[in-house]
């Protein structure tokens, strides 16, 4: 590498990611060429703001690759990111590399997952003990990744890493216990509870398309950290009770592109540049829609990764069911979210995804408060596969709405026709209170 370069590696702390020169675009800060010595171009030493696109033409003239600065200004869109090059490579590997870490554009690419089937291992009763420590140290080890992060310290992922494992194990011997968890957690401090809850959705997602357990972990950790953009925004904007004005919208729109920086900035000198790229184009495509509706970069269904639409539908799914400071309308029950979903697949969501989501959780799904027709109230705590309407249901009202003592757990597969579901309720309704209810469990 040539001196300059070398002495913008050690003289500044710069958070780069090496790009296809097809991904650039206006805003965007190139900090370096690949192969060619800034001495030679007409560029100022310190970098290139690109302000116009014959910028870009001129950047063209000397190479395919750049290396972007995204502490000073927006990230290409992750099919044009790429890993770290060799000084080795040859031009053949590079491009080879390259495809590497593009998005995947196989019509096919859902049906190449379906590798491992996994069958619940431990009962639910045993499993939820384990599940409850578990998601209450990750929420520990959340709180100070955030409070690092409000602190200007960089991401430190082996602090989530181990507890990303535990709950991993967890939802592949049964994934019910850790369901009931993020359900259960719903009335809990909005910030951490959204993104645990997302990661359980997105790990779940996981294990029913029969990903390899590393990939499950990845989903999970990639699912903890949608948000985590959000620790540089303003906390009165988080914690706004009123609709967001347009300025506010786009401000909080803003958390994707600073959550792909601190997460370039974590895994900067890390080895493992497949996994963190798949992290990266995770966070980066969460709110992008099949449509182009979404932001930032309004990318249509076949630039949009599978982790990525995977993230979204989780996620919606997750802010649909969750109290937001800034949303009127409240949180929707389970099966509410669950039907609105359904009727965005094939518009905002790919439907093969939607449907297999939906296999995933249930119509009505784990830890879901329902009630009855005949008037009782309780919570899904398993689902029959062939009868999804017809889950396992402890019962914590009665009739008349009183508490029932001791709980009691009914399987309304195996009951008349004539008791069922007629509908769904959001976490805290009749001011039922999870917490109580597992220490009775």
């Amino acid at each position: 590498m040539d001196a300059v370069n070398e002495k913008m590696d050690t003289d500044t702390a710069v958070n780069e990611v090496r790009a296809n020169i097809a991904g650039l675009k206006v805003g965007m800060y190139v900090s370096r060429l690949e192969n060619t010595d800034w001495l030679d171009t007409p560029f100022p030493l310190q970098g290139v703001l690109i302000k116009s696109d014959e910028d870009i033409e001129r950047l063209k003239e000397y190479g395919r690759f750049v290396y972007v600065d995204v502490d000073r200004g927006p990230s290409p869109a992750p099919m044009y990111i790429s890993g770290q090059k060799s000084t080795s490579f040859t031009d053949q590997q590079q491009e080879a590399e390259v495809q590497d870490y593009s998005i995947s554009t196989d019509p096919n690419e859902l049906g190449k997952l379906n590798r491992k089937s996994y069958e619940n291992v431990t009962p639910f009763e045993t499993e939820i003990k384990k599940a409850d420590k578990i998601y209450k140290k990750l929420v520990r080890e959340l709180e100070r990744v955030v409070t690092d992060l409000e602190q200007h310290k960089k991401l430190d992922l082996v602090i989530v890493r181990e507890g990303i494992s535990d709950m991993v194990d967890s939802i592949v011997h049964n994934p019910s216990a850790m369901m009931w968890m993020a359900q259960m957690k719903k009335l809990d401090t909005y910030t951490y509870t959204r993104s645990l809850s997302t990661s359980v959705w997105c790990a779940t997602f996981g294990r029913h398309l029969g990903m390899e357990i590393n990939d499950i972990q990845n989903l999970a950790l990639g699912g903890l950290l949608l948000d985590v953009g959000k620790s540089s925004l303003p906390v009165d904007l988080l914690k706004s009770r009123n609709k967001l004005t347009p300025d506010q919208k786009q401000q909080m729109d803003e958390h994707v592109n600073l959550g792909v920086k601190v997460l370039a900035k974590a895994t900067r000198n890390s080895t493992d540049n497949g996994a963190h790229m798949e992290l990266l184009q995770m966070i980066a495509t969460h709110h992008e829609r099949s449509d182009g509706s979404g932001y930032p970069q309004q990318l249509h269904n076949d630039d949009i990764p599978l982790y990525g639409k995977i993230a979204g539908i989780a996620d919606s799914f997750d802010a649909m069911t969750s109290e937001r400071p800034y949303v009127q309308s409240g949180a929707m029950s389970p099966h509410a979210a669950i039907t609105e979903l359904y009727s965005l697949r094939g518009i905002k969501f790919p439907p093969d995804l939607i449907e297999n989501f939906i296999q995933t959780i249930g119509i009505y799904p784990v830890g879901s408060l329902v009630e009855l027709n005949t008037g009782e109230v309780g919570a899904v705590v398993s689902i029959s596969q062939h009868l999804r309407l017809r889950p396992s249901v402890i019962l914590f009202l009665d009739a008349d709405k009183n508490p029932v003592s001791p709980l009691r757990q009914i399987d309304l597969s195996k009951m008349d026709h004539d008791v069922f579901i007629s509908r769904g309720l959001p976490a805290g309704f009749f001011g039922i209170d999870f917490e109580e209810v597992l220490i009775q469990y």
